[in-house]
């Protein structure tokens, strides 16, 4: 039994003529009889009763046309939508992103995606920094936007966008401007700051912007989450240093400082991964 057989069934199921069936099969009336005689053989059933004049369904043959309509249509689906994935046009992605993006890169490239892939379901996700390489490895995630640029083994990345640091106030604070700061004021800071993690560049970034001023800052806290230290600052329990982009969360009550030091944003992915649904994402991020 194969699926063209069961075509051929349905079709006889639905004109109950054999010569009617076989026109519109492309197969000749002979040609059709054998493959309903070799189905019924296989099944060791009869699926029509015919004589001369008539031709109809038997009890078993109306029970199989009834569930093999359904499952035939639930195949046809299922191949359409394989067909999709294996364009790019249909199919699940997996995308991490820090949460500094999420009011200001994300919905750009989201819009982007929805409008040219408006099949492709996408799931977005925060990770870890400890986190990011393991889940993109073993397929965890397809894609992930870095503030670091990865150089991993079989890793690719590649910079889509650079932000400023921003230190981060209340709106009653005395700093209004960049040229505010100094080791005295900012010495008797208390500062909110992300985690620091080992082999970050961006970890790197902010410890230079402290160098620069030859101090070491109070920590009063650390967090892994830019809106949890959004919330400190907005509650005065210290000032931040953060990327400007979430300067487009909605953040009443702080003001955003932009600091002459950069944080560049880039994409990974796995260079071995040749899913035709990550490839068209690539192509409408990168260009």
């Amino acid at each position: 039994m194969d699926l063209q057989q069961i075509k051929y069934f349905l079709a006889l199921a639905k004109e109950l003529h054999f010569w009617n069936t076989a026109g519109k099969m492309n197969i000749t009336q002979s040609a059709l009889s054998r493959h309903i005689q070799a189905l019924e053989r296989e099944l060791g059933l009869q699926l029509f009763e015919r004589n001369k004049r008539n031709v109809k369904l038997t009890p078993a043959g109306s029970f199989l046309k009834e569930k093999w309509e359904v499952e035939l249509n639930k195949l046809e689906f299922m191949h359409q939508f394989a067909r999709q994935i294996h364009l790019g046009e249909s199919g699940t992605i997996r995308i991490a992103h820090p949460d500094s993006i999420s009011g200001s890169l994300m919905p750009d490239i989201m819009a982007r995606i929805a409008e040219a892939l408006p099949k492709l379901q996408i799931e977005l996700v925060q990770l870890m920094y400890e986190n990011q390489q393991e889940f993109l490895r073993n397929y965890k995630i397809d894609l992930i936007i870095t503030r670091d640029n990865n150089n991993a083994p079989g890793i690719r990345s590649q910079k889509i966008h650079t932000d400023h640091l921003s230190i981060v106030v209340p709106e009653g604070h005395p700093y209004q401007i960049a040229g505010d700061l100094s080791k005295e004021t900012l010495a008797r800071q208390k500062f909110i700051l992300p985690v620091k993690d080992e082999g970050s560049s961006y970890s790197d970034i902010i410890q230079q912007l402290f160098q620069s001023f030859d101090f070491v800052p109070d920590v009063f806290m650390h967090s892994e989450f830019g809106s949890t230290i959004i919330a400190m600052v907005r509650k005065g329990l210290g000032v931040a240093i953060l990327p400007d982009s979430y300067m487009y969360h909605e953040s009443p009550g702080l003001r955003f400082i932009r600091l002459p030091f950069q944080t560049d944003l880039y994409v990974n992915w796995r260079k071995d991964d040749h899913n035709p649904v990550l490839l068209n994402i690539l192509k409408l991020i990168l260009t």
